[in-house]
């Protein structure tokens, strides 16, 4: 009894091989397209990180195009007047007799 269900068994896997394997094949790669490392969804969080850095980046080269344009009227060649005396009481702390000082923290 225990010998024919077993050959039966065997008979059944044996002609429902090629179905088993391919929807074995079927969840395999359904599994790795929704949650492997190279998934849709990774695609996604990775292009909302490439937007993401898209913005800082060219809050960067504002802020860098800002910088070199202050930079460019302390040049000797074409000097700003304002800006030099700007930067001479920055940095050797001159100051008028009727000028106050005062201080905030970011």
């Amino acid at each position: 009894m225990y010998m024919k269900q077993l050959l039966e068994h065997r008979y059944l896997v044996r002609k429902n091989l090629l179905t088993i394997l391919g929807i074995g094949l079927c969840f395999y790669f359904s599994y790795h397209l929704v949650a492997g490392q190279r998934s849709y969804i990774r695609y996604l969080a990775l292009q909302q990180n490439i937007q993401t850095l898209q913005v800082e980046n060219h809050k960067l080269r504002e802020e860098r195009e800002a910088l070199e344009t202050r930079v460019a009227m302390l040049r000797p060649a074409s000097i700003n007047k304002d800006l030099l005396e700007e930067r001479a009481r920055i940095v050797l702390g001159f100051r008028q007799k009727d000028e106050m000082d005062i201080l905030y923290s970011r």
